[in-house]
C-alpha cells in the first residue's frame, strides 16, 4: 500500500507556491467553501487599511526638512501647494499642482540664495519632496534615496531643496521655474496599493515650466524596500540626469540605456 502522507504535491499548487514566491501580489490564495481563508481576507483587510492610512496621513514637513537640510548642508524651503488640507486636496487635484501665495512670496524672497559657484539666481537643478498620495513614503525613501544621490551629482548647481505639503507632481514645475533651475526632480509619495503603502516615484523634467505634460517628464518608480532600492533608484537618477542636460531633453525621446552599457 503507498505511503498517502508522501504523495507528491499537485503540479497546480507546486505552481502556485513558486509564484506566491517570487511576488507579493496576492495569488492562488485558495478558499474556503466559496469565501477566502480567513487569513487571506484578515491580510486584505490589514493592506487596505494601510493603504487608506496612507492616502491621509499628513506629513511632518519639518522633521523631514530638518533631516534634509543635514543631508544636503543647504537650505530648504517649506512651500504648501493651494489646497488647503488634505480633504481638498484629495477633491481637487488642479489645487495640488499650483503654489499658495505665501509660498509664492517664500520662493521670490528665496531669488537672492547664491548656488555653489557662488552666484545668484540660476541653478542646474532644483530637487523638490512633495507628499503626494503617501507622506509616509517620502518620510521613509526620500531622505537614504538623497544621501545616495547627491555624491552623484558632483558638479551640479543644486538649487535649495523644497518640502511641499499637499503638492502633486505639476507643483514641481512652478517652483523649478521659479528658482531659474535647468531641471527638476521632483520625489513624491505613489498612490498606494494594496501591498505598497509607501511607494515612492521620482520625476525628472528639463526646462520645467507650468505646462509640462508628463510625456514631457522620466519617471522612477516604486522606490521602497520590496522594489527597487535607493541606491538603484539614485543610478537610474543620475543617468537620467546626466542625458537630459546633454540631449536638453527628458520625456519619451529620452529611455534608459543605461543597463545596456557594457
Amino acid at each position: 500500500m503507498s505511503d498517502l502522507n508522501h504523495q507528491p504535491a499537485h503540479p497546480a499548487a507546486a505552481l502556485a507556491a513558486t509564484l506566491r514566491a517570487l511576488t507579493p501580489a496576492r495569488v492562488a490564495l485558495g478558499r474556503t467553501g466559496v469565501s477566502l481563508p480567513t487569513r487571506a481576507l484578515l491580510d486584505f483587510q490589514i493592506a487596505h487599511a494601510q493603504a487608506r492610512d496612507a492616502v491621509h496621513a499628513r506629513l511632518e514637513a519639518a522633521a523631514l526638512a530638518a533631516t534634509l537640510a543635514q543631508i544636503s548642508a543647504g537650505p530648504v524651503l517649506r512651500l504648501h501647494s493651494a489646497a488647503p488640507d488634505r480633504a481638498t486636496y484629495l477633491q481637487r487635484p488642479d489645487l495640488g499642482r499650483i503654489l499658495d501665495e505665501p509660498s509664492r512670496a517664500v520662493l521670490a524672497n528665496s531669488m537672492g540664495l547664491k548656488n555653489q559657484s557662488g552666484n545668484a539666481g540660476s541653478f542646474d537643478l532644483a530637487l523638490i519632496i512633495a507628499d503626494g498620495l503617501s507622506a509616509l513614503a517620502v518620510e521613509r525613501h526620500a531622505p537614504p534615496l538623497l544621501h545616495e544621490l547627491l555624491p552623484l551629482l558632483t558638479g551640479w548647481n543644486l538649487a535649495p531643496i523644497a518640502v511641499v505639503e499637499q503638492g502633486r507632481v505639476a507643483i514641481g514645475d512652478e517652483i523649478a521655474s521659479a528658482l531659474h533651475a535647468q531641471i527638476s526632480v521632483i520625489l513624491i509619495g505613489e498612490r498606494p496599493g494594496l501591498s505598497s503603502p509607501d511607494s515612492l516615484g521620482a520625476y525628472i523634467t528639463y526646462d520645467p515650466r507650468p505646462g509640462r505634460t508628463d510625456a514631457e517628464r522620466n519617471c522612477v518608480s516604486n522606490i521602497r524596500a520590496e522594489g527597487l532600492s535607493t541606491t538603484q533608484a539614485a543610478a537610474q537618477l543620475a543617468f537620467y540626469l546626466t542625458e537630459a542636460r546633454r540631449r536638453q531633453l527628458t520625456g519619451v525621446a529620452l529611455k534608459d540605456e543605461s543597463n545596456l552599457l557594457s
